[in-house]
């Protein structure tokens, strides 16, 4: 989760190398690894202070500093895509973050509040999934041994081992923030 805060950089969303959207930016927030053939271009919205760990646009893609994506290179391999991106007028090497795993892990019961897509919703496309998630926590026992993953449902939302929020911490990262799931 990006921290925002007056005086930081924003970033827009992600764009093709010809400065156009991408068809679907939820690309990278589908728990599934991103196909991407060229190399793309981050602008920056809100000029600032640069960050290790930034959200881009609409579809809050995680965009990180290369130290950042070192670590979840190194720490969770087989848990993430790193997507190499220009961000204009910054000398800087940043990656797109993608969380390659999937887990049906939201814990219904203990989180605050879960709402489903109702028929009287008109959303057929919807039905049955999560219209909302307060308070989210997660059934660890379904985790398994993933270390980066979107939930299943609620992929909007980025989750990270215990470890990995340790050595983020320890880097003193910019720009993260956590929320105990």
């Amino acid at each position: 989760m990006e921290n925002v805060q007056a005086g930081n950089w924003y970033l827009g969303d992600p764009l093709t190398k010809q400065g156009h959207e991408l068809e679907d930016f939820r690309e990278f927030s589908s728990g599934r690894p991103a196909h991407v053939s060229d190399r793309l271009t981050v602008p920056i919205d809100e000029p600032g202070r640069r960050l290790d760990f930034s959200t881009a646009g609409a579809g809050a893609t995680p965009i990180v500093h290369v130290r950042v994506a070192t670590l979840f290179a190194e720490m969770a391999p087989s848990d993430v895509q790193l997507i190499p991106v220009s961000i204009k007028g910054c000398p800087d090497e940043y990656l797109i973050l993608v969380a390659t795993r999937l887990v049906r892990c939201i814990d219904d019961e203990a989180s605050e509040e879960v709402l489903y897509w109702k028929p009287e919703d008109e959303r057929p496309d919807k039905l049955g999934m999560y219209r909302s998630v307060f308070g989210m926590r997660i059934d660890p026992a379904q985790v398994g041994d993933a270390k980066v993953f979107r939930p299943w449902g609620w992929s909007g939302v980025l989750i990270v081992s215990q470890d990995i929020k340790a050595a983020l911490e320890r880097a003193n990262v910019t720009g993260a923030e956590f929320e105990e799931v």
